[in-house]
């Protein structure tokens, strides 16, 4: 058999495995799209590198967009298997791919504007929402930690990984030619720290492992120093400097984290008495998702909901759903809070908000979540002076900020203790995806040293045979 890397390959978008056996049957590990990557996006995106009608299944890690967001172009061409995933990642995915679709005809139509002024021939999005709407029909939910079998050749076991609610690692067991290997797609991998989420669980014994590699390289700083960081910042802008605190964030794990930490700041009268602003219809269905599933949240937080219902409620917090509410924030003088998506900033309604406000100097844009180098979050957190949004160039006066705890994907110390279940000697090969090669090159030198003798990074697009 043989495994074929068409996304995060090193970067960390895209995330998109195949893996072809020896019969020809193909099985998809996730089927994200490519984020933030400049130019070369699109692309990326219209391009498979295989053909989704041949593939017998997908197999979902979770929702967040680049591991799920090529979902409905993948139906639309040809694929007609079933999808597997947690309860949790079902719902979420329904509402962040109907979101994704929305968001693509709204910056298509504004692109081809541009292209009919230019004389150019108009583009469509990668699809629309009714595409969206139909792969809900292909979803076959699956609990934790029960084996279950796709066919009779490949069975597969999810484990919690911790990094958003539902979030999964993904472990197979493949039989063909008279022998069994067993393969594990890591996903994402959470905190053991994290705010809300349970940590990580163990998995079975693998052949193969697939790591992700965010943050391979790097410490985050505690956990617990977030409401401090915070509140810090909302002082700083709000009070001091009267101005607006902007915060992308991610809909599904990021913006709850926030919320329960601005929540833990009120339950120690130390929040401000601003407006705090949600400026996303679909952080406002995921926050509603996420408190359907307790069961997958942390002892810590399980103590909370014996005192308080709402973990993620707090006086100030107001909701915004329509378009005309959020361009309403922008006639305000009065300082607020306003947390909006996308995380890295490239599109949604948060990047309407740092149009309007990154030439003030009164005001702040932090970040609170990984970036990928080329989109607008990450030209702002490497210091940019002057940015592009929508195709006009703007000064960059706002102060930026970061606020590197509230990542949700584990460090090299938590990568390791992910892996510690894990016999090194009985792991032929340890590929590493969804990481920057800088980074995944750091951390390839550290796995070798911690026995793991055959660490691969591969490329984008390139195939390796399992024996």
């Amino acid at each position: 058999m043989k495994i074929a890397f068409h996304g995060a390959a090193r970067t960390v978008t895209g995330s998109k495995h195949l893996l072809t056996l020896n019969s020809g049957k193909k099985y998809l590990l996730d089927c994200g799209m490519f984020q933030g990557l400049g130019s070369q996006t699109d692309v990326l995106n219209r391009n498979w590198g295989f053909n989704p009608a041949e593939v017998s299944a997908l197999i979902l890690s979770h929702a967040h967009i680049d591991h799920s967001g090529l979902i409905p172009k993948l139906v639309k061409d040809g694929f007609t298997g079933k999808i597997y995933c947690t309860p949790a990642t079902r719902e979420l995915t329904a509402v962040l791919l109907e979101d994704s679709a929305g968001i693509q005809e709204d910056e298509i139509r504004y692109i081809n504007k541009k292209r009919k002024a230019e004389g150019e021939p108009y583009i469509q999005p990668l699809y629309n929402e009714e595409d969206a709407k139909r792969t809900v029909d292909h979803f076959v939910t699956v609990e934790y930690d029960s084996w279950f079998a796709v066919d009779e050749y490949v069975s597969v076991l999810y484990t919690d990984a911790g990094h958003i609610i539902g979030s999964a690692a993904v472990s197979l067991k493949i039989r063909e030619d008279g022998k069994e290997t067993h393969l594990t797609f890591s996903g994402d991998v959470g905190r053991y720290k994290d705010v809300i989420l349970r940590s990580p669980a163990v998995f079975p014994q693998a052949d193969y492992v697939l790591l992700e590699s965010t943050y391979g390289n790097s410490l985050h700083d505690p956990v617990e120093t977030t409401p401090d960081m915070l509140l810090r910042w909302i002082v700083q802008t709000c009070l001091k400097k009267k101005g607006k605190l902007i915060i992308p964030a991610f809909s599904v794990g990021r913006t709850q984290e926030l919320l329960y930490a601005l929540n833990t700041l009120e339950e120690q009268r130390r929040l401000p008495p601003l407006d705090y602003y949600v400026d996303s219809p679909l952080s406002v269905a995921a926050t509603e998702i996420v408190k359907h599933y307790p069961q997958y949240f942390n002892k810590q937080i399980q103590k909370v909901l014996e005192t308080d219902n709402d973990p993620f409620a707090f006086h100030g917090l107001k909701y915004i759903k329509t378009v005309e509410e959020s361009k309403l924030l922008n006639f305000r003088d009065e300082p607020f809070v306003v947390i909006s998506a996308s995380g890295m900033a490239d599109a949604g309604r948060v990047k309407h908000h740092i149009k309007n406000n990154i030439g003030n100097s009164r005001n702040t844009i932090l970040l609170v979540g990984y970036c990928e180098p080329h989109s607008l979050g990450g030209r702002l957190i490497a210091g940019a002076k002057e940015v592009n949004i929508f195709g006009v160039h703007h000064e960059v006066h706002a102060e930026v900020g970061s606020i590197r705890s509230m990542s949700a994907h584990g460090d090299y110390e938590d990568l390791s203790q992910f892996l510690a279940c894990q016999d090194p000697k009985q792991v032929r090969t340890l590929f590493i995806v969804h990481g920057e090669y800088d980074v995944q090159q750091a951390f390839q030198a550290r796995l070798l040293k911690k026995g793991f003798a055959d660490v691969c990074i591969p490329e984008l697009r390139s195939e390796h045979g399992l024996a």
